[in-house]
């Protein structure tokens, strides 16, 4: 029975007492329905951090590559705040003029910053 269609907390739990009562590992993820590489990395976070290593974990990534500094983004904003007018284009221009040693930002990641700050305005033709 593959941990996806029940409680997984409970399973890993099951599995773990049954390798700790000295069943083999191979046979016992043939049952459950897990590769050996599964069952040894719950095996192993089990022995590492007790009954709180078998709950469920977050899959979100804890680090994102691409995005923006901190400090770019706080700049984005501040130069927008000082020219209330200016549009992406413009504030990118002004950035590279300021920073020429950083690698600018794509103009669509500077409207991106500017709209989730709510920002950005739509051209009214």
């Amino acid at each position: 029975m593959p941990w996806k269609e029940c409680n997984r907390m409970d399973e890993r739990l099951r599995f773990v007492a049954r390798l700790l009562d000295g069943e083999k590992m191979a046979s016992l993820c043939r049952e459950f329905g897990n590769s050996r590489k599964t069952g040894y990395k719950i095996f192993n976070r089990y022995k590492d951090y007790g009954i709180r290593g078998l709950e469920e974990r977050a899959r979100s990534p804890y680090r994102h590559p691409n995005k923006l500094a901190f400090q770019l983004e706080t700049a984005i904003l501040r130069i927008k705040r000082k020219h209330t007018n200016w549009g992406a284009p413009k504030i990118r221009e002004k950035l590279i003029k300021r920073y020429p040693g950083i690698k600018p930002p794509a103009t669509s990641t500077v409207h991106a910053t500017l709209d989730r700050h709510g920002l950005s305005r739509l051209a009214v033709w």
